[in-house]
């Protein structure tokens, strides 16, 4: 953001625009009140277009973007990225970065054990039994939480689409947290406090970890020359003819407050940076993941990052949306202290799910 930020000035020489960087986890749970009263651009995930939208904290883009523009980003989309930042009737944000849990490896470790790329769960617990922690999953709150939903999406029932009060049946919501459990057993118990930077970080700076079935994907670490090692990315593990369905859509959009000063400058920003051009080039060049489709498959790209892009796309376009009503944020964060309590034995698999479901009416709206 900051090279985009700096090329913008040097055609728009009375502009400036400075960002400001957060944490990953504020990220996640920043209140948007503050963060629109003291900014006059976010960058910010889709869950909180529930809340921006009916508190009026962002401004409709599409009454300042042309309908072409935003087809075309639409349609150039990365999965679900753009769309997720449409809420009742009005684009929120446009969609800058794209990401999702893939899963990731050392092929030089795979290679010494005489194993192959895991494709299936059997597959993932077979490899786990080589060595404590050759595979290892970041299992911190809310990543545990991003790793429920993503497994019950995957195992073929996505949570909140019974339109019920329950996150998800009984059944899938069982099998999903003794699938994660079963995670939990394969790697060390640091896990628990580990987010994905921190399981990359480990893998390819160490030996110790061969393969995560399911972490964000962070294409610095398929760069070479950022780490030791180079990390190869894959689509997620998956059983039946499904294939890689169901990971949590992450990634980022940008959206414009609605206390900005300068709105038309914003947006022609915001445009700019979103578009195939810039996201290809400059973006990626300058360390970026984009949320444009044609950077992913851009032959450029894909050699400047061991085909980060091209390999994790099809888990990409077949992720998992999350929620976006007002109060899902809220519900994400204390919904994954629950998950993360099931973990450290606080809680049996019937409780949680009991905890989960009062935590989804209270916070529902």
């Amino acid at each position: 953001m900051l090279a985009t930020a700096a090329r913008f000035a040097e055609t728009h020489p009375d502009v400036r625009i400075e960002w400001e960087a957060r944490s990953l986890q504020g990220f996640a749970d920043d209140p948007m009140r503050r963060l629109v009263d003291e900014y006059d651009m976010v960058v910010l995930d889709h869950p909180f277009m529930g809340t921006v939208a009916t508190e009026g904290y962002l401004v409709p883009l599409d009454k300042y973007i042309a309908p072409e523009v935003l087809a075309t980003l639409g349609g150039e989309s990365v999965g679900a990225s753009h769309k997720s930042y449409f809420y009742e009737g009005h684009q929120y944000a446009l969609a800058i970065d794209a990401a999702s849990q893939v899963a990731g490896y050392r092929p030089d470790l795979l290679r010494t054990a005489g194993v192959a790329v895991p494709k299936s769960w059997s597959d993932v617990f077979e490899l786990a039994k080589i060595r404590p922690g050759f595979v290892t999953t970041p299992l911190l709150a809310v990543d545990s939480m991003c790793s429920f939903l993503t497994l019950c999406a995957n195992a073929g029932e996505p949570a909140f689409t019974a339109g019920s009060s329950k996150v998800v049946s009984d059944g899938a919501g069982e099998a999903a947290l003794r699938r994660l459990s079963e995670l939990r057993d394969c790697g060390p118990g640091a896990a628990l406090e580990w987010n994905p930077i921190a399981v990359w970080e480990k893998m390819s700076t160490s030996d110790e970890i061969a393969y995560s079935p399911l972490a964000f994907g962070y294409s610095n670490y398929a760069r070479p020359a950022y780490r030791n090692s180079l990390i190869h990315y894959t689509n997620i593990p998956a059983d039946g003819a499904r294939g890689p369905v169901g990971a949590l859509l992450g990634g980022a959009g940008m959206g414009i407050s609605s206390r900005c000063k300068e709105i038309s400058i914003a947006v022609e920003y915001a445009t700019w940076v979103a578009s195939a051009e810039c996201q290809r080039t400059l973006y990626f060049q300058s360390g970026g993941q984009p949320g444009n489709r044609r950077a992913w498959i851009d032959p450029t790209v894909n050699s400047a990052s061991n085909d980060f892009f091209a390999a994790t796309l099809p888990t990409l376009e077949q992720a998992y949306v999350r929620p976006r009503f007002p109060g899902f944020v809220e519900f994400q964060t204390e919904a994954s202290l629950i998950v993360s309590d099931f973990l450290r034995g606080k809680h049996n698999s019937i409780e949680t799910l009991r905890l989960l479901n009062g935590c989804y009416g209270k916070w529902k709206r």
